[in-house]
């Protein structure tokens, strides 16, 4: 279960904040999910039309901050990640910008890169 939370803006609509894990291989860390919609279900569903299909919201733990709620207001997809942070101590540098979830679950072909004579 993924731990989270929503906001409900003035105009009705809500953010939805999710960490969820990598769902690419082998990575080991997580990432913050951020979902606009009309309400907590349709953005649920959003994220599970995309193949997170095991995605739920309980409670109201990890509610999105101002800044990501802001950062995903101006997103014209309105579903955006990055990395979680680390729980521990001060971030080491910048950080890291929102990416649209189209990044995070694009297919990774093993030989990208290569060309066919060099296989």
């Amino acid at each position: 279960m993924a731990a989270g939370g929503f906001s409900k803006l003035p105009n009705g609509t809500v953010v939805v904040a999710l960490n969820l894990p990598s769902p690419a291989p082998g990575s080991t860390g997580g990432v913050r999910v951020l979902v606009l919609a009309r309400n907590r279900a349709r953005a649920l569903t959003r994220l599970r039309n995309l193949g997170l299909r095991a995605v739920y919201l309980r409670g109201n733990a990890a509610p999105p901050t101002p800044d990501e709620i802001t950062a995903v207001l101006h997103h014209p997809d309105g579903l955006i990640w990055r990395t979680s942070p680390d729980d521990g101590g001060a971030p080491a540098g910048p950080p890291e910008l929102w990416h649209p979830i189209r990044a995070l679950l694009r297919p990774r072909t093993p030989g990208a890169g290569v060309s066919p004579a060099q296989v």
